[in-house]
């Protein structure tokens, strides 16, 4: 064993020699982990912020107390919402196997990884929507209704405006949820971090393998909270 070698105690007591000679001969390996982690999370977030505002803005303006109230046909459409974010993602990942094969024509990889991440992110996206237009209050709609503000010009210029820092919280707090969401599509071959440290840290008992793919998933979350912390602070002008 060289002098860059790290002994790691494993659970039962014994040693796992891991070194840095392993890591570049795994870099290949590490490289396509990483993109295909920001290639799941670079899909499902956009499409999510795209289909899970417009259906937040339509929750909130539907409610009982919104701009068009609509109770029963709210309850269905909430409903249904809550269903499906009451998933835990993995069950949804094999539950939904045959759309998923239907859309991108595979269940295994990083495609078909994507179909259950957005459907499961754009109604967690649209309660963000939701509930962050909703603590605003009444005030802030019957000014802009006491000026002549149409509901388009009330949703677009003042509501989702003053919601602008609250929603890219949200976002934040989505896509570091989803990271570790991809993480578990490793399970079934999906690829990304987790499926790196399953097939290398866990299939093979390389314990520095697993523990470099959980620096890198922590350090991941950390540059994503980062940036979505500085860019809220930026957007709030209060």
């Amino acid at each position: 064993m060289n002098f860059t070698s790290v002994v790691l105690a494993t659970s039962n007591g014994s040693a796992a020699a891991f070194s840095l000679d392993r890591i570049v001969e795994l870099a290949p390996e590490i490289w396509v982990a990483i993109a295909q982690t920001f290639a799941m999370l670079l899909v499902a977030i956009p499409i999510a912020i795209l289909v899970g505002t417009p259906l937040g803005i339509w929750l909130y303006s539907m409610s009982p107390n919104g701009l068009r109230p609509r109770p029963r046909l709210h309850r269905v459409v909430d409903g249904l919402v809550n269903t499906i974010r009451s998933f835990p993602f993995l069950i949804l990942l094999i539950a939904i196997i045959p759309f998923t094969r239907f859309v991108v024509g595979t269940t295994i990889g990083t495609a078909a990884v994507i179909v259950p991440l957005t459907i499961n992110a754009i109604p967690y996206f649209a309660r963000f929507v939701e509930q962050n237009i909703s603590q605003l209050g009444n005030g802030v709609v019957e000014a802009a209704q006491a000026m002549g503000a149409t509901r388009g010009q009330i949703i677009r210029e003042v509501l989702l405006v003053e919601a602008k820092p609250a929603l890219l919280s949200s976002i934040t707090i989505m896509t570091v949820s989803f990271i570790s969401y991809s993480a578990m599509a490793g399970l079934v071959g999906g690829g990304g971090i987790g499926d790196f440290a399953i097939r290398y840290g866990y299939y093979r008992y390389e314990t520095g393998v697993m523990l470099l793919a959980i620096v890198l998933m922590i350090l991941l979350v950390h540059a994503v909270q980062f940036f979505g912390t500085r860019l809220s602070r930026a957007a709030d002008k209060r």
